[in-house]
Formats: C-alpha cells, sequence, structure tokens
C-alpha cells in the first residue's frame, strides 16, 4: 500500500518541478516555435519585415530555392548560398571562416553563422548590419571575397534563361531586377525552420526533454546564460560582447563588432550541428565554448561538470530540419555569360 501510494507522489513531485521549470524558462525569456503550423506560419511572416511588400507564396519559395542553389549567381559559376550555408551541414559551412572566389579567405576571418532559423533574428550578420534576410542575401553575392558578382551580372545572367523569366512573371508578375532576387532567397529561407522537443516541453509536454535535458535547462538559466540566448531563436539579437574578460581568441581576425562594439548573439538552436563556435570559428568543442562564454559574458566559472549539463539541455535544440530537394536548376542559353574564374 505504501508502495502504491509512493510512486503517485514522485510523479506528482515531477510533474510540478517541471511546470515550475517551464514557467521560468518562460519568465526567462524562452520562446517555444509553435507545433500548429497555422500559428508558425502567422509567426514567420510576423518576423519578416519584407513580408508586407512580399507574402510568403509557394511560387516564391521555390523560385528562392532554386536560387539558393544556383551556382550562376556567383562571377565564378561556382558558387551558391548553399555553398557557405549548406542545408545539409547544418546551415553552415563546418569550417572557421568561409572560402570565396578564387580560394580567396574571409579576410576578416568571419565564420558562416546558420541560415536555419535566421527568419527569427531580428538582426543579420555577425554586426547586425542587415535587418532581414533578403537584405543580408545581397551581401556574400556582391562581396568580391565571397561570390564576387554584381547585381548587373545577376541580372543579366537571369534574364538569359527563359526558364527564370517565366518563373519571376508567375511569383511577382515583374521582370528580374536585383531586389527580386534577393527577396525570393529570403522568401525560401524563411521557411527553413526547426521546431525541436525543447519547443514541445515549453508548450507544456513535461516528457519532450529528459531528466539530463531538464536539469541542463535549470543550469543554463541559473548560469545567466538566456540574459543574451532569449526569444525564439535562445539568440539572434545584437549583445555586447566581452562583457566580463577579454576572449581569448579576439586576434583571429580584425572583427570587433559593430560601431557600438555589440555583436549578434548566434542562435543556439541545432547548435551541435555548427561548429566551430564564435564570430571567428576559433572554438571547435561544444564544451570549451559554453565555458568561454562563462568567463568572457558571464564572469564566472562554469564547471566541467556543470557545461556537460548545460551541453546535454543545447543538444535537444537539434530540431527537425524541412525536407529540402535539390532542384534541378534550368538550362543556360547562348546568351548567359560565361563563368569568369579570375585564373
Amino acid at each position: 500500500m505504501k508502495k502504491f501510494l509512493f510512486l503517485p507522489s514522485i510523479a506528482l513531485a515531477n510533474l510540478l518541478l517541471a511546470d515550475n521549470l517551464i514557467e521560468e524558462a518562460l519568465n526567462n525569456g524562452l520562446v517555444a516555435l509553435p507545433s500548429d503550423s497555422s500559428a508558425l506560419s502567422k509567426l514567420i511572416e510576423s518576423a519578416s519585415l519584407d513580408a508586407k511588400n512580399y507574402p510568403t507564396t509557394d511560387q516564391r519559395v521555390e523560385l528562392g530555392k532554386r536560387l539558393y542553389f544556383d551556382p550562376r549567381l556567383s562571377k565564378s559559376g561556382i558558387i551558391s548560398c548553399n555553398t557557405c550555408h549548406n542545408l545539409g551541414l547544418g546551415g553552415a559551412d563546418g569550417i572557421p571562416a568561409s572560402t570565396g572566389h578564387k580560394w580567396t579567405p574571409n579576410p576578416h576571418h568571419i565564420n558562416a553563422p546558420t541560415v536555419y532559423n535566421s527568419v527569427f533574428n531580428s538582426v543579420q550578420f555577425w554586426d547586425g548590419r542587415a535587418a532581414h534576410l533578403a537584405a543580408q542575401a545581397a551581401g556574400p553575392m556582391t562581396a568580391e571575397p565571397e561570390m564576387a558578382s554584381t547585381p548587373e551580372l545577376v541580372v543579366d545572367r537571369l534574364k538569359s534563361i527563359p526558364a527564370y523569366v517565366d518563373e519571376f512573371k508567375k511569383a511577382f508578375d515583374s521582370e528580374i531586377n536585383f531586389e527580386l532576387v534577393t527577396t525570393a532567397i529570403g522568401i525560401f529561407e524563411r521557411t527553413l525552420v526547426t521546431p525541436s522537443r525543447f519547443d514541445k516541453f515549453l508548450e507544456g509536454d513535461i516528457n519532450a526533454l529528459t531528466k539530463a535535458e531538464k536539469v541542463g535547462l535549470k543550469t543554463f538559466i541559473d548560469k545567466g546564460c538566456a540574459t543574451c540566448h532569449n526569444g525564439i531563436n535562445l539568440g539572434g539579437s545584437l549583445q555586447p560582447f566581452e562583457v566580463a574578460s577579454k576572449y581569448q581568441f579576439a586576434d583571429v581576425g580584425d572583427f570587433k563588432g559593430d560601431a557600438n562594439g555589440m555583436v549578434k548573439a548566434p542562435t543556439l538552436r541545432n547548435i551541435e550541428l555548427t561548429a566551430p563556435y564564435f564570430h571567428n570559428g576559433a572554438i571547435w568543442s561544444l564544451k570549451e565554448a559554453i565555458k568561454t562564454m562563462g568567463s568572457v559574458q558571464l564572469g564566472i566559472d562554469i564547471s566541467d561538470k556543470e557545461a556537460d549539463s548545460i551541453g546535454i539541455f543545447l543538444k535537444s535544440l537539434t530540431g527537425d530540419m524541412p525536407k529540402v530537394e535539390y532542384p534541378m536548376l534550368p538550362a543556360s542559353t547562348d546568351k548567359t555569360s560565361k563563368p569568369e574564374l579570375d585564373y
């Protein structure tokens, strides 16, 4: 009889603890991606600053996907958006700093952030210089050390391909222009969201996380990590950097943040897929990254045990990846400009 009474009391205690943890997480600014598809679509549109002028449609998404994978948007004809934001590699490229046109390393030694869930970042780029995805898409395309193209080259190449002319007409009722090229890519990127078990937990499913993951979430909150890594993306907003101490690898590259030294806190969603870490990709170990953030940002020593616990929680943020089939790209024509490899 005592055993019968004891087991439900343990279950009740666990239920109360989980409910308290959910409330604590919400009170610390953590926000769930909604499991309801309609609510999620509305959230995506509200997060897209250009959605009022360019709402998401199936035709625009498909066109944007084709452009995202098309290397002809680069001067050399061999680099696409997917080169540095590989959808099979967590939306990043898995190297410290990206390599671009003529095998040029990024001159500032900047690590490519993940494109997954980037629609929920309040700013784009590490220094926050772009407000939304379409504005971000224009940057790498026209940067000499990256895709090395120009708006004129991009538009001329696409206009030389009748299938693209037709697709832009159907998607936007317009001829091709550079703004619509970047807009279409941004619209496709809006769809790259990855709901996780953590979201189900925040919505009230107390069994969505394991006991160890719940302990890690509690540690994450107690240590103050949610101060910067909050909101839907557990990051994605500009934050002060080197708050408590100097970053050990600050001299790797010359990036110093925006004019005020602010740096975009990266999303922690899918963090186990996006090593190496930090703006210059100088740290490969998630555990080391956690401990470094403790000293640099919080001015505290996070023990190995605590870092392991937080790491266990962070891996629960690995979400369900959207199914993206590699598109078949339309054929070039005699009018399509030839690749400029600049050997």
